[in-house]
C-alpha cells in the first residue's frame, strides 16, 4: 500500500497524493481519478508501471484532500490541478484522467497547454457534459434550476448522497459492482480498499452539478453555453472506448474522439467503466505507448 503525502495549494487547499516511482524521471505521468474515488483507484496501474514518475492526487472533497470551498465546475478542479502539479514540481507531464477525471483533463490541457505532454482518456465523460434531468408533471424533462433541486434527483443523486451521510459502505459495493465493474471484479482486500476511499467524498452535490454544466462545446447543453475551448487541445490524445460501459457509452468516447482533431481511440472489447480492473495489464501497456515508453 502507498502512504498518502500531503501539499498545500496557492488556494487554501490541501491535496493528499501517492507517488511512486523516482522524483527526477525524465517522464512523469500525472493521474486525475473520477467521481466516487480517489487516488488509490489507480493502484493496478502503479503496481504495473516502472522507470517513470507515477503521482495521483486526490481531488478537492475526495479522499484525504481538503474541502474548504465549494465549487461548481470542472475547471475549478483542473485550476487545483494546475496549482498541485506547481506545488509538487511537475512542469511537463503525461496526464491520464479516468471518468469525470477526463472532462478535467481536458479542461486542464485546453487551459495550460505547456504542462500537458499527452492525454489518455479512460472511459471520459463526455466533452458536452453528462447532464441530469428531472421528470416535469406532464412527462417532459428539464435540467434542474440549482444545486438543492439536483440533490433531490431520486436516482443519480439522493440515493448515493444519502449513502455516504450514513457510511453505507454495502450501498457502493453494490453499485460498483453493479454499475462499474460489469466483467472482473477487484480481489476482496482491495476492494475494502476502494470502498473506504468512496465513502471518504464529501462533494457530491458539487461534482454532478460541474457535470451537468461542463460543456467545452459551441453550442448550449441544457445547463450552460459552451465554452469551444475542446478545439485548444493541441497534445496528442488518445481515448479509451469500453464496449460494456454502463456509464460512459461507447458513443461518447466516439464523440470526444470525433471532436479533438488527430486523437487516437483504442477499442476495448469486454469492458466496463474500469479498464483499471476490468484490463489493468492491458491499459498500462496502452498508456506507456501513447506516451512512447515501454515497460520494463
Amino acid at each position: 500500500m502507498y502512504e498518502k503525502k500531503s501539499v498545500k495549494l496557492a488556494n487554501g487547499e490541501t491535496y493528499a497524493y501517492i507517488e511512486h516511482g523516482e522524483k527526477n524521471a525524465d517522464k512523469t505521468f500525472l493521474l486525475i481519478h473520477g467521481n466516487m474515488s480517489s487516488s488509490l483507484h489507480f493502484l493496478p496501474l502503479f503496481l504495473r508501471m516502472n522507470d517513470c514518475r507515477f503521482i495521483a492526487p486526490d481531488l478537492r472533497g475526495f479522499g484525504d484532500s481538503s474541502y474548504n470551498s465549494r465549487f461548481s465546475a470542472l475547471s475549478e478542479l483542473a485550476e487545483d490541478v494546475k496549482l498541485f502539479a506547481d506545488a509538487v514540481g511537475i512542469n511537463k507531464a503525461h496526464v491520464v484522467g479516468w471518468s469525470t477525471g477526463g472532462g478535467i483533463v481536458f479542461e486542464l490541457a485546453a487551459r495550460y497547454p505547456n504542462l500537458v505532454a499527452s492525454l489518455f482518456i479512460i472511459e471520459g465523460v463526455g466533452y458536452r457534459g453528462y447532464p441530469l434531468y428531472r421528470t416535469k408533471p406532464d412527462g417532459s424533462q428539464e435540467p434542474y434550476p440549482n444545486k438543492d433541486e439536483l440533490a433531490l434527483d431520486p436516482v443519480s443523486v439522493a440515493p448515493p448522497l444519502a449513502a455516504f451521510k450514513t457510511g453505507n459502505a454495502e450501498f457502493f459495493d453494490q453499485l460498483w459492482k453493479a454499475a462499474i465493474y460489469v466483467n472482473n471484479k477487484p480481489a476482496e482486500a482491495q476492494n475494502k480498499v476502494y470502498i473506504a476511499e468512496t465513502l471518504k467524498q464529501r462533494n457530491l452535490v458539487d461534482v454532478d452539478w460541474a457535470l451537468a454544466a461542463f460543456n467545452m462545446s459551441d453550442k448550449h447543453n441544457g445547463y450552460a453555453d459552451g465554452s469551444a475551448s475542446i478545439g485548444k487541445i493541441k497534445c496528442p490524445v488518445t481515448i479509451t472506448c469500453a464496449e460494456m460501459d454502463l456509464v460512459v457509452p461507447p458513443a461518447t468516447s466516439r464523440e470526444n474522439a470525433a471532436a479533438i482533431h488527430g486523437s487516437k481511440l483504442l477499442e476495448y472489447p469486454k469492458c466496463g467503466h474500469s479498464p483499471l480492473v476490468d484490463c489493468p495489464d492491458k491499459l498500462a501497456a496502452d498508456i506507456l505507448a501513447a506516451s512512447g515508453l515501454k515497460n520494463n
